[in-house]
């Protein structure tokens, strides 16, 4: 997908031009529910996070600093305890001449009601929302234009952990008797890099009030799985995905789940307006007329 021409803008020395972005924070961790995928925008193809329309184009200017910050992904609670009940981190495409294209970081998944200290941890709100734990049916919010809600833990029966939010779909709510544990939301397509890839995918459940020996699957777009039993930890979210981390069993105080995977940040610009200036290390490639910058860490590029 060519960006078109570069753009001149006469009576100054700035060379102006079109670039298309792809901005996703990292993953919330995961408690005995699923953590929340970080959110998602993007101005490439047709949709972005949250089934919202894709954004415009940013224009960069020749010579300008842009500041390019990838979110970490909160710690699960399988290391984390108390700690773990933040966000992921924001991730970010900032410069003096444009408005600060910002996505939020994954909200972190909620604990058993009435187990924990401190008490009462509900999943919690972000680009994609946290998903309740097990007898705990408060979830978090996702974010407009960036991702899903969490589902909501149930209150009754086997006291089931939800599943936490995508960027393409919601987190999926608990269940009143043992089964299998909720996969976690779908991540989104996004084919800025050349080749369709999934970003943003939510956490799964954890296992308490399930089947010992069952997990549930994390979201496609990195989204990390459930434990297996009372003794294993719920997976990471991938990194450079934004996923959720997997939930965990409540064998603890807060929950065994995985930690959210980092963030991704990419720049596509023409060829042709290309200057080559980036700090990072950035990963560099090209797709037809366009040239694609691949941040995986923070870093900067000049226009």
């Amino acid at each position: 997908m060519s960006l078109g021409r570069r753009i001149l803008s006469f009576g100054s020395p700035v060379a102006a031009y079109e670039a298309e972005f792809l901005v996703v924070a990292g993953g919330g961790g995961g408690q005995s529910g699923g953590g929340g995928a970080g959110g998602l925008r993007t101005s490439y193809g047709s949709t972005s996070g949250r089934g919202s329309s894709a954004e415009s184009t940013v224009t960069l200017n020749s010579g300008t600093v842009y500041t390019i910050a990838v979110g970490g992904g909160a710690t699960g609670g399988c290391t984390g305890g108390a700690a773990a009940y933040t966000q992921g981190g924001a991730s970010s495409i900032a410069g003096s001449d444009i408005t600060t294209i910002s996505s939020t970081g994954g909200g972190t998944g909620g604990t058993r009601s009435g187990y924990v200290f401190p008490s009462n941890r509900w999943g919690q709100d972000g680009g994609c929302g946290g998903a309740g734990g097990a007898n705990h049916n408060q979830y978090g919010s996702g974010t407009a234009n960036q991702g899903y809600d969490g589902g909501a833990g149930a209150t009754s029966g086997a006291y089931g952990a939800a599943s936490g939010g995508g960027t393409a779909s919601a987190g999926v709510n608990g269940t009143t008797t043992a089964g299998t544990p909720p996969s976690g939301g779908s991540g989104l397509a996004v084919s800025i890099t050349g080749s369709a890839v999934y970003y943003g995918g939510g956490g799964a459940a954890g296992g308490e009030g399930y089947a010992s020996g069952t997990y549930g699957t994390g979201g496609i777009g990195g989204g990390g799985n459930g434990n297996t039993g009372v003794s294993g930890c719920g997976s990471n979210g991938s990194a450079n995905t934004g996923g959720g981390g997997g939930g965990g069993w409540n064998n603890s105080n807060y929950g065994t789940g995985g930690g959210g995977g980092s963030g991704i940040v990419v720049l596509r610009v023409p060829t042709a307006s290309y200057s080559g200036n980036t700090t990072g290390f950035p990963t560099v490639t090209t797709d037809g007329s366009d040239t694609i910058i691949k941040f995986t860490g923070s870093g900067t590029y000049t226009g």
